[in-house]
């Protein structure tokens, strides 16, 4: 690698980025229209400016730019959100991907491709761009509203559809078949991987990390959090999946530490450098005689994928019981294709059934849908009030009805189902976690120990080692329900204990299927079956209070883990004295306290706690008196019994309203406003007068004659006073 070449690469284009990023502030359009811009001027193709001598280079930097931003996406979308929103993302993924998958094939039929080629050509139309979304909603100040979380977990599951698919894809164009065994042993490996990620980070990353706690300044951090990113990023591909999914992973697993905020905070400039790197380096796939040559199928195809995922995400997430505002608003945000389109069309390139012309048609489609993101985005309100207005009253009844019925459903749920749903994940997860255990012994253990001992001796140790490691989780796996959960499901109507019997009798059959095979793995199926039989029973009668003891133990410290950072919101692990608790909460930028001193908030006769600190970045305060004020971000440590907490805990953490404003700091003026006789401001006082929740404008000073009085609550609007005011200049305008 030439050192001085990938420099000057990065030089050079981080310059003309910034030069072509701070003209796109200046005519307030979005920074990421401005990148793929830059990208296109600093390629070979734009000949009146010098171009970058190695476009290897870029794609370089622009791969840390992949992993770096799906970590953080990761960071603001932890494994229990993905579950939450989990059935509503995986039927509405399936929908556009099947939607998107059938209009891409009768498109390239339509052009004239081949069946392979037609195939391959709505795999790459079916997967919306997670990076150019996550950049869109970020520009445009959407990232907080309800259909972004949305629309995050519907991408996450494409992502993971997409190994599926490149399986299939694989499969067809070797075999012109797909192979049945292929893609289950695909499936199988990315949720067993998944699982064992996700159990083994839980488990050991938040004890580890708060054993350190005390080490961990913002620098620590940093190093900290991007090694774990890049080492499970590098553990994926080992495992045959991508960078960006392992990156992803970490993330998730970070978020539901007590660390997320500061991790995400020392990470953001980071993701930011390297971000734009990626977006250049998709501008600087922008080939002008391509776009000329082949401007008919281009256009067509852009236009696929914009009303195709228009119409199929919408629908899907109208089916999911997503009101109507969040089905159009998720639509219009997925109207793009982007990095899997790559892959998948790099696939069909190094297989050799892609035709020539498609890689550089696909991507100039993805160039054109991602300039045209944010610009969809902004249309979906608009579209939706037009919509609202002219949609037949019938059909809106039937939508509105329809959502309402869905969520109550959701709400109501079944009391069996919730047991049987738990039941469900701990048999699987247990499941898995021995399948991890036969598989590391059989690859690592068993190779080992018969290259030291006889072969007899050998797989009696073998043997017996892999069930005493197996022994706590077979037990886990053959508990019983609980009496609780019994008594829960049949205060709600349920047919007596029949169901517990079958579950039990069920996961008992499946922790004896694991011992049978592993015993008989070594000798005979029929001695594996008796042998089996006797372990459990052995267990079951000798060990069964010890090692569930145990499993309680190392079930509820992941339990613990797993919510650390809830905990720690709500205080509920962090018991002081008698019932009272410490917390710790993030002011939001939505919190009625902002900006006030603590005296003037209130906080202990209104909610009957005491803040004991404030974290503020790097620096704590603790005891904060009186007079300090609250910002936004600010950590605050509360000490409260539960039901206090409890009550403030929202309104600290709150939200900007979905429909809040949002205007950029060049918007924000000094003006003044001379008060005539017929002014309405007049005998009012600047918190009497509405100027702030009216015209969002705060009164600095007032010219009264000729003498300048500092603002302050009570003073009093004469006529002839000139007002000077600072707020959105577009607002001040109206007052004046």
């Amino acid at each position: 690698m030439n050192v001085e070449g990938l420099i000057t690469d990065l030089a050079f284009i981080l310059l003309l980025g910034a030069v072509v990023t701070i003209l796109f502030k200046w005519i307030k359009q979005p920074v990421v229209l401005g990148y793929i811009v830059a990208g296109f001027l600093a390629s070979p193709h734009f000949e009146y400016l010098p171009s970058v001598t190695t476009e290897a280079n870029i794609d370089f930097w622009a791969e840390i730019g992949i992993i770096v931003l799906l970590f953080s996406l990761g960071l603001e979308f932890s494994f229990k959100k993905l579950v939450n929103s989990g059935g509503s993302a995986v039927v509405t993924a399936l929908i556009i991907v099947s939607g998107m998958m059938c209009a891409g094939f009768a498109i390239g039929h339509l052009l004239g491709f081949n069946f392979i080629n037609s195939l391959f050509l709505g795999g790459m139309l079916s997967m919306s761009s997670t990076t150019i979304i996550i950049k869109a909603l970020n520009d445009l100040g959407l990232r907080q509203q309800k259909f972004a979380t949305q629309v995050l977990a519907v991408l996450i599951v494409e992502d993971l559809f997409a190994v599926v698919m490149m399986v299939i894809l694989s499969s067809i164009a070797i075999n012109n078949t797909v192979e049945g065994s292929e893609m289950l042993f695909s499936v199988g490996k990315l949720i067993f991987f998944l699982v064992i990620w996700f159990l083994v980070g839980v488990y050991i990353l938040p004890t580890v990390l708060n054993k350190w706690r005390r080490f961990l300044n913002q620098e620590t951090l940093l190093v900290v959090s991007m090694g774990l990113c890049l080492g499970m990023s590098v553990f994926s591909v080992y495992c045959g999946f991508s960078l960006a999914l392992g990156a992803f992973v970490m993330g998730s697993i970070l978020a539901g530490t007590s660390y997320a905020e500061r991790i995400e905070h020392v990470v953001t400039p980071v993701k930011d450098l390297f971000g734009a790197v990626f977006f250049i380096s998709v501008g600087m796939m922008v080939r002008p005689d391509i776009l000329a040559e082949y401007w008919a199928p281009i256009l067509l195809l852009s236009a696929v994928v914009i009303v195709g995922m228009i119409l199929f995400g919408t629908f899907g997430m109208l089916v999911t019981g997503q009101t109507l505002k969040v089905a159009i608003q998720s639509g219009f945000s997925l109207t793009q294709i982007g990095e899997f389109a790559f892959i998948i069309a790099t696939l069909g390139m190094s297989l050799g059934v892609l035709g020539s012309t498609l890689y550089p048609i696909v991507v100039a489609v993805s160039v054109i849908t991602t300039f045209t993101t944010p610009y969809f985005i902004k249309m979906s309100i608009p579209f939706y009030n037009y919509i609202e207005r002219h949609l037949p009253s019938r059909l809106n009844f039937l939508i509105n009805r329809y959502q309402k019925e869905a969520g109550e459903e959701r709400a109501r749920g079944n009391a069996w189902a919730t047991v049987l749903r738990r039941y469900a994940w701990r048999t699987a997860l247990y499941s898995i976690v021995l399948i991890a255990v036969i598989v590391v012994t059989e690859h690592y253990f068993d190779p080992w120990i018969e290259s030291v001992l006889k072969p007899s001796t050998a797989k009696v140790v073998s043997v017996a080692v892999t069930l005493l490691i197996m022994a706590p989780f077979l037990l886990a796996l053959m508990m019983p329900i609980s009496r609780r959960d019994i008594r829960t499901a049949s205060a709600n109507g349920s047919a007596g204990s029949i169901p517990c019997i079958v579950l039990t009798i069920f996961r008992f059959i499946i922790a004896l299927i694991f011992v049978i095979y592993v015993i008989s793995q070594a000798y005979s199926a029929r001695v594996g079956m008796l042998a089996a039989a006797a372990a459990l029973l052995l267990v079951v009668f000798l060990f069964s209070h010890r090692l569930r003891r145990q499993m309680t133990t190392i079930e509820s410290k992941f339990l613990d883990n797993l919510n650390e950072r809830e905990l720690r919101r709500s205080g509920k692990n962090n018991k002081i004295v008698s019932d009272l608790h410490q917390a710790f909460m993030c002011v939001g930028p939505g919190c009625e306290f902002v900006g006030q001193k603590l005296m003037d908030s209130n906080l202990r006769h209104r909610f009957g706690v005491n803040v004991v600190s404030i974290n503020r970045d790097t620096r704590i305060i603790p005891i904060p008196d009186g007079n300090t004020r609250l910002f936004p971000g600010d950590v605050i440590g509360v000490i409260g019994t539960d039901e206090q907490l409890e009550a403030l805990l929202p309104a600290v953490e709150a939200p900007l309203p979905h429909e809040a404003k949002t205007i950029s700091l060049d918007d924000v003026k000094l003006t003044n406003v001379m008060l005539s006789e017929t002014s309405p401001l007049i005998g009012k006082t600047p918190l009497s007068s509405g100027l702030r929740e009216t015209y969002e404008a705060i009164v600095v000073a007032v010219h009264r004659g000729d003498e300048f009085i500092d603002s302050n609550p009570n003073l009093v609007f004469e006529p002839g006073d000139i007002l000077w005011l600072v707020g959105n200049q577009k607002e001040l305008n109206k007052l004046k």
